[in-house]
């Protein structure tokens, strides 16, 4: 996300949490540096804005907080390599010159290890991989 966009989405969630005295806000990143789940800090017009209505967290925060497990993102990631395997031979996309899938392959002969490896390393319950 640009610093425009950054600004303009902080902006509406400034204006929800005002108009909404129980809503609270979330930026919800999906690949993120680390896990996380706290305040959003932005700095706009050259002042540093901090609520704690407005949050930003990693996507396994999120399945936590929506499904009351810390461990529901991973678990949910940890089926994918069956789908993804069932998708592949319905649908024989393998036929197409698929790029990402062999570099994941090359990465590490297990697709989920690979996958999760490179993205999510440093969330909730993927360090047991």
């Amino acid at each position: 996300m640009n610093s425009s966009s950054a600004k303009n989405t902080y902006i509406r969630m400034q204006s929800k949490i005002l108009s909404d005295d129980e809503a609270v806000c979330y930026l919800v990143e999906v690949i993120s540096t680390k896990s996380k789940d706290e305040p959003w800090v932005i700095t706009i017009d050259e002042e540093q804005k901090r609520h704690r209505k407005i949050r930003r967290m990693s996507v396994d925060k999120f399945y936590e907080l929506v499904f009351g497990d810390k461990n529901a993102f991973f678990n949910l990631c940890k089926v994918l390599p069956t789908i993804i395997k069932d998708v592949i031979t319905e649908t024989n996309v393998l036929a197409l010159d698929n790029t990402v899938y062999y570099e994941l392959k090359a990465k590490h002969s297990d697709l989920l290890t690979s996958l999760y490896l490179l993205a999510f390393s440093k969330y909730e319950g993927f360090g047991q991989l």
